[in-house]
């Protein structure tokens, strides 16, 4: 009997251990079946067909069984994942030992090696089943070692029903008559009877386990994968690969799938995999790494059972990066099948929107720069977006994402410039894929922040749910427009399950505070921009609202230190609410010197960048200067000033409410009284 010796490590097949500089190494059953099928071959390729073959000779199961076992045999050889040091995957075909073996023949382990009781107790039951049916060899047979000797190690623990009682029977019969031979009878009976009933826990626990994979996953978070390529223009690709498996797992009818913003918190930070599935409140998480060198892509993946962090399924990929496109299918095929799920042939692929990898990577391109919301930001992403267009004109995906960067006040740019190419970028996205969810909502945000076309909103927020139940930004802004119609219980209901969906986004927190803002329920309002900074300590529109709420509460010394806070932290964004949050509010407290002051401040930006006239006319709202507040609101009108419908909802616009021209405004914009 051959015993196998490479690196650091001893492999006793007769005995049925691993070892590690002479300490025993624990490894399941079949993962040590795996190990020898492949030492065996002697350096050979050897496919999966054969290895499932050979390890599982008498029952049919799926190749999950196979990648299960040799993740955990990696995990024993203290591989980690992308590392070839013993084991190497060759994809879609099977492994291959590659270390240096040494093998002697007939050599007996030293009593020195350890051998564990529930070992040792199933190698001398199988051997005297040997004896009497056949099925194996003696240990001291001094034959070669064969898989059927190796089934027979360990029949005990891998039949069921009938068999596996006859076989627990014999066992009985055997330990019956050792206590007859042996002196220590009783200490043997214990030491069987811990051994049998390891067995028949295993029994009980493999059975739960295969009941849970029956039942399938039914919720998973993709973390953003790492990118070890040591070059930051390569962020793109491994936040794009993790934003694409998102995007082709939400398209399954039966998972929850947490979105983007929720899981890439965790971006760059060492995490407990069971922490975040309860913060989440996901059973699996996906993680990976990216590494590129020139035109060369290594990608590895694994998919974990976040109760008890095994692993579920676990891929390396070695490819061309001109193969992104199909590297990322096959990935999220591999998670579908391994989630155990019933999808159809169609959901199982997700759409394929381009055939170009090059259009694809640049749309990766966009997405990653849209994401941060900056205007310069947002800037590049509309340059990429559209150059993805030029090189795959029906590319649907690249006009969706068009569509989001004009259609969020991030960019700075004037509405009138801003929206309407947002508009057409979401109907020619629609004209080539009429079922993509978030084209809908953003031609719906455009109907109602810039057309003020109430029922074409409603109808595209509504299409966009159908479509996708699980996108949270629908719903989001979905709760807006009910807000603005009147429907205050439905606008935070719609808001509640948008933090449901997403509950680490910031700007979805965000806009639940700002639906208790609007409904005037100032106290919950607050607690939830609170929640809403622990996210995010900067997160910009918080500080423009949570000092809001204090002055409405009359809390007015801590609504000025909030906007104080909120000016330097929103100078690139949204500092023009900071600004006319401010004003307004040293108006009202009487300190009027300082309001105009910030009055005039943003008087003389206005003509060199684009200042919403509303900011402007909030102060002299705050000021009492109504005929100068209405001015500037006409011309916000003209502006088509972003979300200029809120006018109707902020608290801080009710001294002009009772005013003719107000209600006039409010009909011009089409809003129900």
């Amino acid at each position: 009997m051959h015993i196998y010796e490479f690196g650091a490590f001893r492999v006793d097949p007769v005995r049925r251990l691993l070892l590690c500089e002479g300490k025993q190494v624990r490894l399941p059953a079949k993962a040590f079946e795996i190990l020898l099928v492949l030492l065996e071959g002697k350096g050979r390729l050897v496919e999966k067909d054969e290895l499932m073959r050979k390890v599982w000779p008498d029952a049919v199961v799926e190749e999950n069984n196979l990648t299960v076992n040799i993740s955990a045999l990696r995990r024993s050889l203290t591989e980690s994942p992308g590392e070839h040091r013993f084991v190497v995957t060759v994809p879609g075909r099977g492994y291959q030992f590659v270390a240096d073996v040494r093998q002697h023949g007939g050599q007996r382990t030293t009593e020195s090696e350890p051998v564990s009781p529930a070992n040792q107790a199933v190698a001398e039951i199988n051997a005297e089943r040997a004896s009497t049916d056949g099925e194996a060899e003696t240990p001291s047979s001094g034959k070669s070692w064969s898989l059927k000797s190796s089934r027979a190690q360990v029949a005990v623990a891998q039949t069921n029903g009938g068999a596996r009682h006859t076989r627990i029977q014999s066992s009985a019969r055997y330990i019956g008559g050792e206590i007859k031979r042996h002196k220590n009878g009783v200490l043997f009976l214990l030491t069987a009877l811990l051994g049998t009933t390891i067995v028949v826990s295993y029994f009980a626990y493999s059975r739960y386990l295969a009941g849970r994979s029956k039942a399938g996953i039914t919720s998973i978070a993709v973390l953003p994968f790492a990118n070890e390529t040591g070059d930051s223009n390569a962020e793109y690709l491994s936040e794009g690969i993790s934003e694409s498996l998102i995007n082709s797992l939400s398209q399954l009818p039966s998972v929850k799938v947490i979105a983007r913003s929720s899981t890439f918190k965790y971006k760059g930070t060492e995490v407990d995999l069971q922490e975040v599935s309860k913060a989440l409140g996901v059973e699996a998480i996906v993680t990976g790494r990216v590494t590129q060198r020139g035109e060369n892509l290594s990608i590895s993946v694994e998919l974990v059972n976040a109760s008890d962090k095994s692993q579920m399924w676990g891929e390396h990929y070695d490819r061309k990066l001109s193969d992104l496109l199909a590297i990322q299918r096959e990935i999220a095929s591999e998670i579908v099948e391994k989630l155990k799920l019933k999808v159809s042939g169609e959901e199982k692929g997700s759409k394929h929107y381009t055939e170009s990898n090059a259009a694809y990577q640049l749309y990766l391109k966009g997405r990653f720069f849209w994401n941060k919301r900056t205007a310069e930001a947002l800037k590049k992403s509309i340059e990429y977006f559209n150059q993805a267009i030029d090189i795959d004109p029906r590319f649907a995906l690249a006009y969706a994402g068009l569509a989001d960067c004009y259609v969020v006040p991030a960019n700075r740019l004037p509405p009138r410039e801003a929206m309407p190419k947002a508009k057409a970028a979401a109907i020619r996205a629609l004209e080539l894929d009429e079922t993509l969810a978030e084209a809908h909502a953003s031609l719906g945000r455009v109907f109602s922040a810039y057309d003020w076309n109430w029922t074409s909103a409603e109808k595209e927020y509504k299409r966009a749910i159908e479509l996708n139940p699980r996108y949270a930004v629908a719903h989001q802004w979905y709760g807006g427009y009910l807000a603005i119609m009147g429907r205050r219980d439905e606008a935070i209901a719609e808001r509640k399950r948008a933090v449901e969906l997403e509950p680490l986004s910031t700007i979805i927190n965000f806009e639940l505070g700002l639906a208790f803002y609007y409904a005037r329920d100032y106290d919950r309002a607050i607690e939830q921009f609170k929640k809403t900074l622990e996210l995010d300590q900067n997160f910009p529109s918080v500080h423009n609202f949570l000092p809001a709420a204090y002055e409405q509460k009359g809390m007015y010394n801590e609504a000025v230190a909030g906007f104080n806070k909120a000016i330097p932290l929103t100078s690139k964004s949204e500092w023009t609410l900071s600004m006319a949050g401010l004003g307004r509010l040293y108006a009202v407290i009487g300190k009027k010197s300082e309001a105009r002051k910030l009055l005039n401040e943003l008087k003389q930006r206005s003509p060199q960048e684009y200042v919403p006239a509303s900011s402007i006319a909030l102060i002299y709202a705050g000021l009492g200067e109504k005929d100068q507040a209405f001015v500037w609101l006409d011309k916000a009108y003209e502006q088509r000033v972003f979300l200029m419908h809120n006018i109707k909802l902020d608290p801080r616009w009710d001294s002009l409410r009772s005013d003719p021209r107000f209600e006039d405004l409010i009909r011009r914009i089409g809003l129900p009284e």
